[in-house]
């Protein structure tokens, strides 16, 4: 890393901080300074409050090898030096390489406009390559013309690639097709599971190892949800959740997982992690399981996003047979790594072949917990969505959580292998229209698009079509419960993967339904938020060529993602339920259209 990004970038100090900390302990790392003015247009005294950039280490711990660019030999002592150290001491260590940039930033820079002084020694310093030459000529090592031979051998056999490379585009100007992995559907995938499988790994996710006292008021809650599984056959948003990773941990595919809190869940709805009360000693339940014959790894992570989501990147793409999967604490806290989410882990499909698999949780919804605890920000998501990258899903029941994840398992090590994107929910994680029968489970696959619960899939009456995502769909779902009968004219569909947009789906629902009058996307998020300008554009096609009129119902356009009083968010959000469900001859003409 450059001298100004060391110092001047957080994601250093935040991937200093993960160096001895389990689940991210790598055996050491030898981290390289290229002390080089690479920030040039900003000096020292401009780009940092410390005597050199490597000293942000120095608060870990760290050796730091101060090394002169220009003395070849000593930079492989150096090297060697601190290869040694990390070997012996399993632990981080630093070399400033210390050296200068003889040239702009980049072509069209002219770093003499803005430090003349240092660029008139620059211009008469001689290259790192001369001063070494000189020296293995006066020691003998090398004839007086071999250094001009080799650099004129060099530079011929690079500018014949270039050469090759520039007749190469000129012929084939075309642009790379999406790899045909990618173009295929994701339909095809088979995630149910037995019956008598879930059932028994619901069972083995209560053993504890002899001697073994977890908190006993955690342990009544585990013991009724899961006994509710085996007398019920229903399962809650944190069971479903359980049997998803055990059951892919039976099927061979190791699971990591991290992020703030994770072991126990944000919400307190996972405890993937026991603590003994008498000892203190951690016990995880997927590790007893007699089924698993994979590994399952579950970690709290530092409270940092840039570097532990580049690091669970890295992870993915390095060992791609496992299931790597981040989980942030609130949805919104992503923006912090918004950065990985921008350069790498959205395209680095597009522009290196590299492939991730990864699976981010961004808990999301609007229950009146203010602007920084009520929105994953989906609408950036979406922006970067195209050549099938990744998917974007918002699910709203257990089971569709359950076939989700073991969809994303299935791709894993393979060539339609990408990034997931699920907005998780907050308190709809103990609400009871989250919960599943066991049918579905041990019959039935994701639904990238489902009805309302107790709907049909199309309906000859319905006048108008509401369609939407996430927990505000459920909460029409409330409202229509009051009054069915008042609603026949309605028809709800839940968009639970909106990329890749499942199109084909909507349109077979439009055909179904032929006395249809309008359609209406809702949403909980600001209306230059959300999935609204994602989606308008794909439904105002589909309509098109028909009398369909589309309509928007949710908040207006905000600055902030929500109002930080809950009475007021209440209000909102009576008014887009109310306004969302009770169609009139004639349409709506509110604030939205």
């Amino acid at each position: 890393m450059g001298d100004a990004a060391f110092i001047g970038e957080g994601v250093v100090a935040e991937t200093f901080n993960l160096s001895a900390l389990p689940g991210y302990h790598t055996g050491g790392t030898l981290h390289i300074i290229a002390n080089n003015l690479v920030g040039f247009t900003t000096g020292q005294r401009q780009g940092r409050s410390t005597r050199y950039a490597s000293d942000l280490a120095k608060g870990f711990e760290v050796p730091i090898i101060h090394v002169n660019a220009d003395d070849p030999e000593a930079c492989i002592s150096a090297t060697i030096l601190a290869y040694d150290y990390r070997k012996k001491f399993k632990k981080d260590i630093l070399i400033d390489l210390v050296g200068y940039r003889r040239y702009g930033h980049n072509e069209m820079d002219e770093p003499r406009a803005t430090q003349p002084k240092l660029y008139e020694s620059i211009d008469n310093h001689p290259t790192c390559a001369t001063v070494y030459a000189k020296r293995l000529v006066q020691d003998g090592i090398l004839n007086e013309n071999t250094h001009e031979e080799m650099k004129e051998s060099v530079f011929n056999k690079l500018q014949g690639i270039y050469d090759d490379m520039t007749e190469n585009i000129n012929e084939n100007p075309e642009v790379m097709p999406l790899p045909q992995a990618l173009r295929q559907g994701l339909s095809d995938i088979e995630t149910a599971v037995p019956k008598d499988l879930l059932h028994s790994l619901n069972k083995g996710l209560l053993k504890r190892p002899e001697g073994f006292q977890s908190f006993k008021k955690l342990e009544k809650i585990l013991t009724k949800r899961h006994n509710t599984f085996t007398e019920e056959e229903k399962a809650d948003w944190a069971v479903g959740e359980a049997l998803a990773y055990a059951s892919i941990i039976q099927d061979g595919i190791p699971i990591r997982m991290t992020g703030q809190d994770s072991e126990r869940g944000t919400f307190a709805h996972r405890h993937l992690m026991l603590h003994d009360v008498e000892t203190s000693e951690t016990y995880c339940p997927m590790h007893g399981l007699d089924e698993a014959k994979s590994t399952f790894d579950i970690h709290n992570s530092p409270l940092s996003e840039a570097a532990v989501l580049g690091f669970e990147y890295g992870y993915s793409v390095k060992a791609p047979k496992t299931l790597v999967i981040w989980e942030a604490q609130f949805g919104d806290f992503a923006n912090a790594g918004q950065v990985i989410f921008d350069q790498f882990i959205s395209s680095s499909r597009a522009k290196w072949d590299e492939r991730s698999n990864m699976v981010m949780l961004l808990p999301h919804g609007y229950e009146g917990q203010g602007p920084e605890h009520s929105s994953a920000r989906v609408e950036r998501f979406l922006t970067m969505a195209a050549e099938n990258n990744w998917i974007v899903a918002n699910v709203t029941t257990s089971a569709q959580f359950f076939h989700l994840i073991r969809r994303q398992a299935a791709l894993v090590n393979s060539e339609a292998a990408r990034p997931l994107i699920v907005l998780t929910p907050k308190s709809l994680l103990r609400s009871p229209r989250v919960v599943s029968a066991i049918e579905e489970f041990a019959n039935e696959k994701f639904k990238p698009l489902m009805p309302q619960p107790g709907l049909n899939l199309t309906s000859k009456k319905a006048k108008r079509l509401l369609i939407g995502t996430g927990k505000v769909m459920v909460d029409i779902a409330e409202k229509m419960d009051e009054n069915p009968q008042k609603y026949e004219n309605l028809h709800v569909l839940r968009l639970e993967q909106m990329y890749p947009f499942p199109e084909r789906q909507i349109q077979e629902v439009l055909d179904g339904c032929p006395n249809l009058k309008e359609v209406v996307w809702v949403q909980e998020e600001p209306r230059n938020m959300g999935a609204w300008n994602f989606v308008k554009e794909l439904l105002y096609k589909m309509l098109e060529n028909s009398d369909l009129e589309l309509h928007y119902e949710g908040r207006c356009e905000r600055s902030a993602p929500s109002v930080g009083d809950a009475h007021i968010h209440k209000a909102e959000q009576r008014r887009i339920i109310k306004r969302a469900v009770e169609w009139s001859e004639g349409g709506d003409t509110n604030e939205g259209n």
